[in-house]
């Protein structure tokens, strides 16, 4: 069994991908969008048919996914999730979490802690809660 994680950004799927291309080195696998879908009968479930139906992208080693859901399914916040962000030494992981914390919330402050050397927790600019630690020399957190 494989889990995978899909991020529903409510409409901003695009603007979402485009800044963590940008500030986290995401690469872009495929995105679709409502009106190519092949199906006709999902083109029609959107009222935006530029909107993102589906897209994938892929940071560091992960593969996340990315929609901007069915406005009908009334979607909640992404809550009670956490990602979690291993740097692989302290410059890297304030880079990181500066980044992250640009138009975001931060929750923890980026700081030495008994598990890393740097650690903190920062929401983002489109709600999605991470975790940056460094790596610790006895490997993942």
């Amino acid at each position: 069994m494989q889990v995978e994680t899909i991020l529903a950004f409510g409409g901003h799927s695009e603007a979402a991908i485009k800044f963590y291309t940008e500030t986290l080195g995401a690469e872009l696998i495929v995105m679709i969008r409502w009106k190519d879908s092949p199906d006709p009968a999902l083109r029609a479930v959107s009222s935006d048919p530029d909107k993102i139906m589906h897209a994938s992208f892929r940071l560091g080693e992960t593969i996340l996914m990315a929609t901007d859901g069915v406005e009908t399914l009334n979607q909640p916040d992404i809550r009670g999730v956490t990602l979690n962000l291993e740097a692989d030494d302290d410059n890297e992981a304030k880079r990181l979490f500066a980044a992250l914390s640009n138009g975001g919330k931060v929750q923890m402050p980026l700081a030495k802690t008994f598990w890393s050397s740097l650690s903190g927790m920062v929401a983002d600019r489109f709600g999605v809660s991470w975790m940056v630690n460094v790596r610790s020399e006895e490997g993942s957190v």
